[in-house]
């Protein structure tokens, strides 16, 4: 006899389709109207058996599934085995629909399969029936379900339950634990369960190098199978006789705490794992009513779905941390008894699982992340973009299509910048600002915005930098003021004038050029660091308070690049830079990505070292400070400059070996 499958095309139902065309007599799929596209893919799939692959057309919605009168005389006597696959698997999914899917579909299956006289109805439900069950849950337990709190728990208990009593014919009800992709493909839909946490586990092998260990917390359990176990043990005891009423728990012997579950996916992304894990149990003494309070509360649910979504988890994924139900399988274990059909252990196909999301449903590949895709049509002022850091910046976002507003001081130096932009087919403005003057500012930023409507992305990279020891500006308090004026004042100047704009239309990019400094403070720039901090302490605070109105801000600790700027100091002849090119990419990272601060991994460790070994961090950059001893060649008369350079020595070995190692630090 023939089969019927309804959600024949989805993830479980064309495994399923698979496993029933390899027996004989036709398998009938259910096709609703603009999927038809679907269900030929589905054909495809199967080379010389797709003729025995027959649509019919339908929907799920409609009562008796919108079956023709005439698809139900042809199929009526012809069906042995009805099986409704169909449903929503999707926490993001509102109450509404998933009842209309699971529960009215549901409804209307089970009078189609009597309509159509199937001899068996086969129930594909869930083990999320059993609600959030503290214990374990059999496979002939029902009604004890309890805390059924969201909507797809809640509408496949209430689905399972028109199985139970409005089914006229013999039902069979199937209860898979949480699917993922097959075991030897790793191939699936979308993204769900186990997958809400792959984000995370990528962010972190992105950030730490693996052997880190990470403090990680324990919380619910996971029961994980692929999709091909769950294809292959219900198309098998679908056709074993004797079982009619009973129902089957298609899940693993294994449950998996979370912190288990993390670490096992975290090996298969290699990325760092977490080596001690926080028991959330031990909050348990909080009562259930005050906990339950406290994450009603707006800013708590404000917060808790903002760190969801920077991890592409849905807010509602919390409850996996109370789910802690084992589920007992014993008459499945009856029922595939000398089949050889067998969960495999998660660890040995869990990297195949990993390799297929990362490379087909990593939400990262369906996000432009084209400089182009990000920047074209927009307005871009770049400050000091003339030359240097600034004029590489300028130079790649006109090429990405960007409308660029350049300013500096130099006029010529400016038409020479806006004329290599024209000629690579780039849109450039130029406008002469000195920038140390805090009114030029203002009148620059309302020329641009009069100019051009508006300032989409503002680059604060004109900057100066100063290396001199404190111990040698006891006496050029200017040196301060200076930095602190043009590195500080001056773009905290032009961003405020931009930020109105920029909140009105909620959107808006503030990209601050700093210093790999400000993370590892170096000896000799601290009028060059006090000013890009400051800089970085406004735009911290700022980020906070514009983070609901899609205006971003970045800082981007740039390590020694060679321009101009550093060209003056012999020491760095011999120490690693980046190119400008190089420091372009750093600003394109933070562009795309909206990054709040970007940094070299030596800048990272820097950083780490002076939060978790800040004593340690300072007596090594006071080696290296002495090391570099320049007080000799200071003098207190003024010494013309060509002179004093010749009184230079070359570095010695020890001081080219320690800029080598310390790549990119302002020594």
């Amino acid at each position: 006899m023939d089969a019927f499958v309804t959600g024949g095309t989805g993830f479980v139902g064309r495994n399923l389709v698979e496993k029933l065309l390899a027996r004989e007599g036709q398998v009938h799929v259910l096709v609703r109207p603009g999927s038809e596209a679907r269900f030929e893919r589905l054909k495809q799939r199967f080379p010389g058996r797709g003729e025995r692959l027959l649509a019919v057309a339908g929907d799920l919605t409609q009562p008796d599934l919108g079956l023709s009168a005439a698809d139900v005389k042809r199929l009526k006597g012809h069906i042995g085995h009805f099986f409704h696959v169909a449903a929503i698997y999707d926490l993001k999914t509102g109450a509404e629909q998933q009842h209309a899917a699971n529960v009215d579909g549901t409804r209307h299956a089970v009078r189609a399969a009597a309509a159509l006289g199937a001899k068996c109805f086969h129930h594909v439900s869930s083990i999320a029936v059993s609600g959030l069950y503290k214990g374990t849950f059999r496979e002939d337990m029902f009604e004890e379900a309890e805390n059924l709190v969201h909507p797809y728990f809640a509408s496949k208990h209430e689905a399972e339950a028109i199985v139970r009593k409005e089914c006229k014919i013999p039902w069979r009800i199937y209860r898979p634990g949480s699917v993922v992709g097959h075991s030897q493909t790793g191939e699936i839909d979308k993204i769900d369960g186990p997958y809400y946490s792959f984000k995370l586990l990528q962010k972190l092998r992105r950030m730490l190098p693996q052997w880190i260990p990470l403090l990680g917390i324990e919380s619910g359990r996971f029961n994980i199978v692929p999709v091909d176990y769950v294809a292959a043990a219900l198309d098998h005891i679908a056709h074993k006789d004797n079982f009619d009423g009973e129902t089957f728990h298609l899940t693993n012997p294994d449950h998996y705490s979370s912190g288990e579950m993390l670490n096992i996916f975290a090996e298969a992304a290699h990325g760092p794992r977490f080596g001690v894990r926080l028991d959330l149990k031990a909050f348990a003494f909080m009562p259930s009513g005050m906990a339950s309070m406290l994450g009603k509360l707006p800013p708590v649910k404000r917060l808790v779905g903002a760190v969801m979504d920077s991890v592409g988890m849905p807010s509602d994924a919390t409850l996996f941390s109370s789910w802690d139900t084992r589920y007992d399988r014993r008459m499945t274990e009856k029922a595939l008894k000398g089949s050889g059909i067998e969960v495999p252990r998660l660890p040995s196909y869990a990297g195949r699982v990993w390799d297929y999301w990362e490379r087909n449903l990593d939400p990262e590949l369906f996000i432009d992340k084209t400089l182009e895709g990000n920047v074209r049509g927009k307005v871009v002022v770049v400050t000091g973009g003339g030359s240097g850091i600034g004029l590489g910046i300028a130079q790649r976002v006109a090429g990405a299509g960007a409308k660029v507003v350049i300013c500096g001081r130099t006029l010529d130096k400016l038409e020479a910048a806006k004329q290599s932009i024209v000629e690579a087919g780039g849109e450039c403005h130029t406008y002469a600002v000195d920038l140390t003057d805090l009114n030029d500012c203002d009148k620059f930023i309302d020329q641009v915005i009069a100019d051009h409507g508006r300032v989409d992305i503002l680059v604060n990279n004109a900057g100066r930098s100063i290396r001199r020891a404190v111990e040698h500006s006891y006496d050029r308090f200017h040196d301060f003021e200076r930095t602190m004026q043009l590195n500080y004042f001056s773009a905290l100047r032009c961003t405020l004038r931009v930020l109105p704009g920029m909140s009105e239309r909620k959107s808006g990019h503030i990209i601050n050029i700093s210093s790999m400094g400000v993370v590892g403070p170096p000896a000799r720039f601290s009028a060059y660091v006090a000013s890009k901090s400051a800089l970085e302490g406004f735009s911290r605070c700022a980020e906070t308070e514009y983070a609901d109105r899609n205006v971003h801000f970045c800082n981007i600790n740039m390590p020694l690049v060679r321009t101009e700027m550093i060209a003056p100091t012999k020491a760095y002849d011999y120490a690693p830079a980046l190119t400008i090119e190089e420091a372009a990419d750093m600003f394109v990272d933070a562009l795309i990505n909206k990054h709040s601060r970007v940094a070299t991994g030596n800048g990272r460790l820097q950083l780490i070292l002076n939060v978790f070994a800040p004593k340690i961090h300072v007596v090594l950059m006071n080696i290296i400070f002495r090391m570099f001893d320049e007080s000799k060649f200071i003098k207190a008369d003024k010494t013309d400059k060509a002179e004093k350079a010749k009184e230079k020595p070359e570095p010695t070995s020890e001081q080219v070996a320690l800029v080598q190692l310390m790549k990119g630090v302002h020594y």
